[in-house]
């Protein structure tokens, strides 16, 4: 099978390679037979607009360009094989809602065919929630102080408010027209498809389960019902049909536990290898670059992504080094996580090579701007294979190749993107390891080899979760948003160290001397009277029962021979 085709009535004037089919005549391939393609005018699983715009605008040799293109193709098959965005299909009746007053419904039945929607009207001012999803809506409204419920499937609403913002399949003529909101919801009822657009680890999310509330940021960000937080149980509920597919959570969860199901990490990472020795232009998928009036100097690449808000320090951090050039980033909006990355990422470059490493622009002339001022950075190219890092794991080990064996200082992290590092009072360290089985990250570990506790500052996302759980008093502290650019940043630190205790009995090394002190010092007072007891608390936990019962014995003994010893 054919992957790759090139459609242009006009033809194109420089050869393509083989592997991508060339034709100027539309091709009737109802199966979908192609990956790639470059136009909506063919059938393909991937549409790359971002190909012609690449071919009108760029200033490249001939040479240049044939090899480029053909670069565009191969990334967006590499999006295409390792995408985790799985297609669904919902069932969409014709029981719409109109929330308007009766002027409006005069204008919107003029547009409407005679009956052929379920159709039901009421005012705004007696809706009292909404909850469900496109084909399953669920409005409750207040009917002389009784609550019901109306079920529908799709909502048309004058000036939706924002309850209706956040709920799949609520639609406002007032945004769109009126005949295009009325299209909109035919071709529900017809066809409505939706993807997959996160995936979610919920060992390492910082919210699942947890005894105290320390993150949440994904929902906080999401503009939708797509990510809720069931309080109680401490668990995240996705709604993948609600979900508009911003990435906005993505860059800001943390650990990596929610990832982006279109370009993952690994996709990214593939992706980024045809950026080498190429200055990355990145343009979400909104950004209309058919309609774009911009001249792409020599080098200047473009990467279509899908959402303008999912890529982070990590992936972007990637892109940098694989291409060993500034990226300029194209965007008429920034999320609250992206731009803290953006500003993490600038600190850094800044900091190392006295240049910024994202050059944001969010208008053509801007735009312009930018491309005019980016270059490659010499000595900025590095490339390594992630395997399965996470994401905190990947940002590390590009971070420090980049920082080597300098000091670059300390940089401030951002409101929404945190890093800190963990301090620990040696003094009033037992190495009882709460903060250990509190880090899903792996920034605090425990070391058996030499009884210490020991932090690796560039893996700690500032989550906090480690401070409630230490028991003890005046301990454990967090220095946050904070990252030292040295290279004892990316290192595992000793926080605390002590000496295994030998049981009083067997000899066997059982737990830290600490531990033993403070329990004993605890328990000493109330055992005074008790030598045996005392004792116990020096001993390990096969030899406690035995002098315990050893003892009980003796004082049976004891009691039924009342002359033994006398």
């Amino acid at each position: 099978m054919q992957e790759f085709i090139y459609y242009n009535p006009n033809g194109i004037d420089f050869p393509l390679p083989e592997n991508i089919l060339v034709t100027d005549s539309l091709i009737d391939n109802p199966q979908s037979e192609y990956i790639v393609s470059n136009t909506k005018s063919i059938r393909s699983e991937i549409i790359a607009n971002e190909i012609d715009f690449y071919i009108n605008h760029s200033k490249d040799s001939l040479s240049s360009k044939i090899k480029n293109v053909e670069k565009l193709y191969e990334v967006n098959a590499i999006r295409f094989d390792l995408a985790q965005d799985i297609g669904y299909r919902q069932e969409v009746s014709n029981k719409v809602l109109l929330v308007c007053d009766n002027e409006e419904k005069k204008e919107i039945l003029k547009s409407m065919v005679p009956d052929e929607f379920d159709l039901f009207q009421i005012n705004e001012e007696i809706i009292k929630d909404i909850s469900g999803h496109i084909g399953n809506l669920s409005v409750i409204v207040d009917d002389e102080g009784n609550d019901v419920e109306l079920k529908v499937d799709q909502i048309i609403w004058f000036g939706e408010k924002e309850l209706g913002m956040k709920q799949s399949g609520c639609f406002d003529p007032l945004k769109d027209t009126i005949d295009e909101v009325l299209a909109q919801i035919r071709l529900n009822i017809t066809n409505f498809e939706y993807k997959k657009f996160t995936t979610y680890d919920k060992t390492i999310c910082q919210y699942h389960e947890r005894r105290e509330e320390i993150c949440g940021k994904c929902e906080e960000v999401c503009p939708t019902v797509a990510i809720v937080k069931i309080d109680e149980e401490k668990h995240l509920e996705f709604s993948q049909i609600d979900c508009h597919g911003c990435g906005g959570c993505v860059s800001v969860c943390p650990s990596g536990a929610i990832d982006y199901a279109p370009s993952s990490r690994e996709s990214l990472f593939e992706m980024s290898k045809f950026y080498k020795d190429q200055i990355p232009l990145v343009i979400p998928e909104k950004m209309n670059v058919d309609s774009m009036n911009i001249e792409l100097k020599e080098n200047v690449l473009p990467l279509a992504i899908e959402g303008e808000k999912f890529l982070h320090e990590g992936t972007l951090l990637t892109l940098l080094q694989e291409s060993g050039a500034q990226v300029v980033f194209y965007t008429d909006f920034l999320s609250k996580g992206t731009r803290d990355t953006i500003s993490i990422l600038n600190q850094i470059y800044q900091a190392k090579y006295q240049k910024d490493a994202i050059l944001l622009a969010m208008s053509e002339d801007e735009l312009n701007d930018a491309l005019e001022k980016a270059d490659f950075i010499e000595g900025s190219r590095y490339s390594t294979n992630h395997g399965d890092a996470r994401k905190r794991e990947v940002f590390a080990i590009r971070l420090s190749a980049l920082v080597g064996n300098d000091n670059l200082g300390t940089i401030t992290t951002g409101e929404h993107v945190h890093y800190a590092k963990v301090n620990v009072n040696e003094a009033n360290c037992t190495l009882c390891l709460s903060c250990v089985g509190a880090c899903n990250v792996g920034a605090l570990t425990a070391h058996t080899d030499d009884n210490t506790l020991r932090l690796n500052p560039s893996l700690c996302t500032s989550c906090g979760y480690c401070e409630p759980s230490c028991p003890e008093k005046d301990c454990l502290t967090i220095e946050r948003d904070v990252m030292h650019l040295t290279p004892a940043w990316f290192q595992d630190e000793v926080l605390a160290k002590d000496t295994l205790f030998a049981c009083v009995e067997c000899g066997k090394e059982f737990a830290t001397t600490k531990a033993i002190e403070k329990i004993a010092g605890i328990m000493g007072p109330l055992f005074k009277k008790d030598p045996i007891k005392e004792r116990t608390l020096y001993c390990c936990e096969d030899c406690k029962p035995k002098i315990m019962m050893q003892s009980y014995m003796n004082d049976k003994s004891n009691y039924n021979n009342p002359t033994v010893g006398a």
